[in-house]
């Protein structure tokens, strides 16, 4: 079967061959302005936009704490939007195993990436399987972790 004719819009065929398929990794937990931006954005750097909704395990491991949206609904929320053609959970350890799962051509991360160790062995393993990482601003005035301090205040209890 053709790939014009499969059904699976990743597989179909642009003007110019095989779509670009970008990937977006983050919790997207209590989804704000920043979010967006990164959701948005990442459409510069693909034709397919594919969101990695972090499971409430990994970013449990990863920040230390739980994120307060569980992540049916994160996935939920994060699949409306329409810059994002499919939402999944990325609930492996290792940007490479997403790979192996997804085979995007381009990572997308906040510029808050670039230069820490983090970024760099991110970048290092990329270009072994030949994936761009491409960076976008990130939103400094707004972030969940902000969020979730003004909610602690708010309600009094401790970060």
């Amino acid at each position: 079967m053709s790939a014009e004719l499969s059904g699976d819009p990743v597989n179909q065929l642009s003007p110019v061959g095989r779509k670009r398929i970008g990937y977006a990794p983050g919790v997207y937990d209590m989804f704000h302005v920043g979010h967006l931006n990164i959701l948005r954005n990442s459409r510069l750097a693909c034709d397919y936009l594919i969101a990695g909704v972090v499971s409430d395990d990994l970013s449990r491991r990863a920040k230390g704490k739980s994120p307060v949206i569980p992540l049916a609904e994160r996935l939920e929320i994060v699949r409306s939007i329409r810059y994002v053609d499919e939402a999944v959970a990325e609930d492996v350890p290792t940007k490479i195993e997403m790979w192996q799962r997804l085979q995007f051509d381009v990572i997308i991360k906040g510029d808050d990436w670039r230069g820490t160790d983090k970024g760099n062995r991110l970048e290092r393993e990329m270009a072994e399987l030949g994936v761009e990482v491409f960076y976008l601003p990130y939103t400094v005035h707004t972030s969940s972790s902000m969020l979730r301090q003004a909610l602690n205040l708010e309600l009094g209890l401790r970060a």
